[in-house]
């Protein structure tokens, strides 16, 4: 088990080292530098393995429960960093971590896809209407994110007006219609989303990890690799202020690029493998279906949960920066996937706005 668990596609799982680092370096009070940068490496194979144990759980359980399980644990891990950074009070990186993750897949997972796969193969296709589907609902999330920043230029000079009763309510809006896109994607529309050879191929299955497990064994891993994210996601919150300010980083940079591409890396690198195997309908599905995770799901659950938590309730006021990086985003992605076909200057060029952004907002003052 530990030969097949080292393995050199399973290259991240050498990350785990990083778990006990994590740990040591946190009860000895360390440099939190030192912290961050541990807690980081330790998450993003803890990530991976999630996904792993998701994937497999959703082919054991059936398709309906399956999937269903595989759309709600896809993100657990950006969840769980959010979650621990709403508790601490620390709104504005839980904000830029939604806008990172939003324009994170879109842009990079996607871009890194869309290149590898076009390196290999000089012309990809994919269902363009599963595809077309994707980028409306993303236009949708970027309206629904975009609307509050927008309000409240219109408002800031009436001081009675409930501005977070609106986030509230768009947050409803938006679960709803995650909910709504679930049955569309998993019952009445699953066709859409099977692709050429079907959703579990052995190449799949290969580049998930996921063709020896035993539903005991996801299921351990699964609570396992949960509780440790939830550790290491407190480790780096706690580190997040002084390690921006030790660096000379904005929490907002930290939050739009590190954390996102930390919570993420496991599931960039199977969209890249799943181009490169030109199967495109899942890359794009990993891509483009995250993305929407994030904004119809875990941006509306961080609301809800802010309400119970000790600092108050979150609304869904982004920077005017955020405002325009998500509305990009929005806009290229459905540009991309309009023909239904994508080759790598595609990518090259996916990749180049998600390079600008980073660098605007890394000269981005606080």
């Amino acid at each position: 088990m530990l030969k097949e668990f080292f393995a050199p596609r399973n290259f991240l799982n050498y990350l785990l080292l990083a778990v006990p680092v994590a740990v040591v370096l946190e009860l000895q009070h360390a440099n939190p530098v030192a912290i961050f940068a541990a807690s980081c490496l330790a998450i993003i194979p803890l990530a991976g393995l999630m996904g792993k144990a998701t994937e497999h759980l959703s082919e054991t359980l059936g398709e309906g429960v399956g999937g269903l399980l595989n759309a709600t644990f896809g993100n657990a891990a950006e969840l769980i960093i959010a979650l621990m950074a709403l508790r601490a009070g620390l709104f504005d990186v839980v904000k830029a971590s939604i806008t990172g993750s939003i324009i994170g897949n879109i842009l990079l997972v996607m871009g890194l896809s869309v290149f590898a796969g076009g390196l290999k193969h000089a012309r990809q296709k994919f269902n363009q209407t599963a595809a077309g589907m994707g980028a409306t609902l993303l236009v949708l999330s970027a309206v629904g994110l975009i609307i509050p920043a927008i309000f409240h230029l219109l408002v800031k000079n009436h001081p009675n007006v409930k501005e977070q009763n609106l986030s509230l309510e768009i947050a409803v809006v938006l679960f709803i219609v995650y909910i709504l896109s679930l049955i569309f994607s998993l019952k009445t529309h699953a066709h859409l989303y099977v692709g050429e050879a079907g959703l579990h191929s052995a190449d799949e299955e290969e580049a998930l990890g996921t063709h020896s497990w035993s539903r005991g064994k996801s299921i351990t891993l699964l609570l396992v690799a949960t509780a440790l994210v939830a550790v290491m996601s407190e480790f780096l919150v706690g580190a997040v202020e002084a390690t921006s300010k030790s660096i000379g980083l904005t929490e907002v940079f930290v939050g739009v690029i590190l954390v996102a591409i930390i919570g993420n890396a496991a599931e960039h690198s199977t969209a890249v493998l799943m181009a490169m195997k030109n199967k495109m309908d899942l890359a794009l599905n990993i891509a483009i279906g995250s993305s929407l995770q994030i904004a119809l799901f875990v941006a509306p659950v961080l609301v809800f949960a802010s309400y119970l938590m000790p600092k108050g309730p979150m609304d869904l006021l982004f920077t005017p920066m955020e405002v325009v990086a998500i509305a990009i985003s929005a806009a290229v992605a459905a540009l991309i996937v309009q023909d239904g076909e994508s080759n790598w200057m595609e990518g090259v060029l996916l990749m180049a706005v998600y390079t600008i952004l980073g660098i605007t907002f890394y000269f981005l003052p606080v």
